[in-house]
């Protein structure tokens, strides 16, 4: 088994080479074997903490070229941040010591769309509202800014997902300003399988 990774710069070069390998459609499939599993039964020691939405189109390891052990996944409706999801990447960070976290949004999002409808007065019903009440701040945030185009407006959800959870967490944001961990928001485009960069905080 490699060494574990333990830069941010180097987590995310390794992360967005694997998209880049995803996009080509050369994957390499690595840590995917016999050999992988039996080493890792022990314990884990991922690179990376993936707070994505829970998009069936967005299975992180695939669209990451990433295997068993990698990626330490935490999904949620439109990447909301309840104190559950808090703490599954706080416990990432603290606990399994990864340097990078990554909040990843994409185009065509259903809880971007339904928190617009709700502007409009279409309420979901159901625990959908409450995703959907936790989205709206960000829609709201991107339409005082002039945003109306529904792929920048996912864009500022993300980054306003990704300072919500250095503003709420304050371990995250002392292993940022240590230089220990980065918190990456990144944009998937379902057609293409591209993941872009929106917000970076600790990165370089």
């Amino acid at each position: 088994m490699s060494a574990p990774i333990s830069d941010p710069d180097e987590a995310l070069r390794v992360l967005l080479e694997g998209n880049a390998r995803f996009v080509a459609g050369s994957p390499e499939h690595p840590n995917q074997d016999a050999g992988r599993r039996a080493a890792l039964a022990p314990g884990q020691k991922p690179f990376a903490v993936l707070f994505g939405c829970s998009d069936s189109r967005l299975a992180a390891e695939i669209i990451f070229d990433q295997g068993l052990g990698d990626l330490f996944v935490v999904r949620t409706a439109g990447h909301v941040t309840g104190v559950e999801a808090l703490g599954s990447v706080e416990y990432g960070v603290a606990v399994l010591d990864c340097p990078l976290v990554v909040v990843l949004g994409h185009d065509s999002c259903g809880a971007v769309a339904a928190a617009l409808d709700s502007l409009e007065g279409r309420l979901p019903g159901g625990f959908v509202r409450d995703v959907v009440e936790r989205v709206t701040p960000s829609v709201l945030s991107a339409r005082a800014a002039g945003i109306e185009e529904p792929e920048a407006i996912v864009d500022e959800h993300i980054r306003q997902t990704v300072d919500l959870l250095l503003e709420r967490s304050q371990l995250l944001a002392s292993r940022v300003a240590e230089g220990r961990l980065a918190v990456v928001g990144l944009s998937y485009r379902l057609h293409d399988g591209r993941a872009r960069t929106v917000a970076a905080r600790g990165i370089g």
